[in-house]
């Protein structure tokens, strides 16, 4: 599993392009989740990275203050370090009754703990878990393991089907994808025109709080925030995609959206072909993978206007569900184009 993603595709953390009617900073700085939004809905631009014109917020995952409320002893091997970000990727054995098999990018509080440690290394090392987010230390090297080289395809059963898909940019219409939500009802992307909505894409088994739970967290507040806000638009939605359709049923689903308290009038937890997931997901930047049925991703959370094109895209975990309230509140506004008569 991967926090924030790059190649590029850092860029479209904000929109592009002129602001027009837009929540002003005095309203934005009034709001706190969960209470109203204070004054006027005022234009202007509203002034944070994941907005218009500032620079991108740098995309690291937050380090808890707190002290750690589960740990865990692991055996993993090094993929990748990141010094500057305080990361290291490591893919890791499964966690008994915490967590499958996978490669993730985790948290090092002291990256002194990372000197001379090289992709391949076999390391062991604790991970500590808070309410919100996690790190990892006693990070002990225990041999250098060497990947096996060869030409060989991998087996039949780990291929998947992909169709090619142009990468969307701030701007673009969105195309039309068709799910099934928690309900088992089938729905379309389509359906909702005139509306704004946000989607990000979760698995339920996921249980690192600052990645999967901390999508659903916000989500969550940006709900809760947006019903009760005083004249608050009408028109927006909510969208979880699974990534991972063939253990997340519309049952399973339905199951981890109450835990959230949605309201499915909102927010629906959706899934479908895997082909479409991987398609969708790709046109913003998303990559996940599953090598030997273990999930390994990054992160993306996109919003579309009521005309039905791309407001925003936003990489990473570390925005905050006020700017996510303020990009739909400002996106429900926008007018859907009338079609010209023939």
């Amino acid at each position: 599993m991967e926090p924030p993603g790059t190649r590029g595709w850092q860029a479209w953390a904000r929109p592009r392009g002129a602001c027009t009617n837009r929540i002003s900073p005095e309203d934005f700085r009034a709001m706190k989740l969960g209470l109203p939004l204070m004054g006027a809905l005022t234009a202007g631009c509203l002034l944070f990275s994941a907005g218009c014109g500032g620079e991108p917020e740098t995309q690291t995952a937050t380090i808890p203050a707190a002290s750690a409320s589960r740990t865990f002893d692991v055996k993993g091997v090094v993929k990748g370090i990141d010094l500057e970000a305080r990361r290291a990727r490591i893919h890791h054995e499964a966690i008994p009754d915490y967590m499958a098999e996978m490669t993730m990018n985790l948290n090092v509080r002291d990256t002194n703990e990372l000197t001379g440690l090289v992709p391949e290394d076999a390391i062991t090392f604790r991970l500590n878990v808070t309410e919100d987010g996690h790190w990892i230390d006693r990070i002990t090297k225990v041999a250098t393991t060497t990947a096996t080289e060869g030409t060989e395809l991998p087996p039949p059963s780990s291929w998947r089907l992909i169709r090619t898909v142009e990468p969307l940019d701030v701007g673009d219409p969105m195309p039309n994808y068709t799910f099934t939500n928690e309900l088992g009802r089938v729905i379309s992307l389509a359906d909702f025109k005139g509306q704004a909505y946000a989607f990000t894409f979760i698995f339920t088994r996921c249980p690192i709080p600052d990645f999967c739970p901390r999508m659903s967290s916000h989500f969550l507040d940006v709900q809760n925030a947006l019903a009760q806000m005083p004249d608050a638009p009408e028109n927006w939605r909510l969208f979880s995609i699974t990534i991972d359709p063939e253990f997340d049923t519309p049952e399973v689903l339905k199951g981890y959206a109450a835990r959230y308290k949605y309201d499915p009038e909102r927010w629906s937890f959706v899934t479908g072909p895997l082909i479409d997931i991987t398609a969708i997901g790709e046109q913003f930047g998303l990559e996940f993978f599953r090598p030997d049925g273990t999930i390994n991703h990054n992160l993306r959370t996109v919003v579309v206007d009521a005309g039905g094109k791309v407001q925003n895209i936003i990489v990473g975990n570390a925005w905050k569900p006020g700017e996510l309230v303020v990009n739909l509140v400002n996106a429900a506004r926008v007018e859907p184009e009338v079609a010209a008569q023939p």
